[in-house]
């Protein structure tokens, strides 16, 4: 069953990502190129540079920062006297079907933790996918009614949980890249949806759309 479907907010249409055979296709047990195609196929962003999770060792800070591939190299590389923002020997790496793998294995080829994240919103100002963040309390009510109004909403949506295990993500898929903006209009919506039918809950724990975040980055991507 395909459940692709048209939706129209104030007039502008987009549609949520279809399901195809491959996609539902892929389990456990399947091999790691199918797992690495269904991992690219969904998370489209920027394929020319991709954020790597970081974590302080003095500070305990984690975070996330463009990927560099002369990051520590000796005579290139001229941390911390030089910020990353401003180097001129940044080499952003591509995400390629390997870099992939590491994220997905948690270590990289040389065995060190590897955790990738990805930059949603392209060049021209559209987006894939569009991701709903919820933390606190009342994460675990406040997806579930989100999720609830998607499904009202024939919007195709995940849930999962979020890597502290103390909040959670809905993700929404599209068929094609949409801009920016229809993407936060509909996410808008759903929330918009929800308060009205739950009016008991008050989505407190809704933090913001992922999809947004990427315009803090341009500045550095682009510098």
């Amino acid at each position: 069953m395909d459940v692709s479907i048209d939706v129209s907010i104030s007039g502008c249409p987009t549609a949520p990502r279809s399901v195809s055979p491959e996609i539902r296709g892929v389990t456990n047990d399947s091999p790691p190129a199918a797992k690495i195609g269904l991992f690219l196929s969904l998370f489209r962003g920027r394929a020319d540079v991709y954020p790597l999770r970081f974590e302080s060792q003095r500070t305990g800070r984690a975070g996330y920062a463009p990927a560099c591939a002369n990051e520590w190299v000796r005579g290139v590389c001229e941390k911390p006297r030089i910020k990353c923002a401003v180097c001129p020997n940044r080499r952003f790496p591509a995400v390629t079907d390997e870099v992939v793998r590491w994220h997905l294995s948690g270590r990289d080829d040389q065995g060190r933790s590897f955790v990738m994240g990805v930059y949603p919103m392209l060049q021209d100002e559209t987006c894939h996918f569009l991701a709903a963040d919820f933390d606190r309390e009342s994460w675990q009510d406040d997806a579930g009614a989100f999720v609830e109004t998607c499904g009202r909403l024939d919007l195709p949506a995940a849930l999962e949980r979020s890597r502290s295990g103390n909040g959670g993500h809905v993700w929404l898929f599209f068929e094609e890249a949409i801009s920016a903006s229809l993407a936060r209009r509909l996410g808008s919506h759903v929330l918009t949806e929800t308060m009205e039918d739950c009016p008991g809950i008050g989505l407190d724990s809704y933090d913001r759309f992922f999809q947004i975040r990427i315009r803090c980055q341009r500045e550095v991507l682009e510098t």
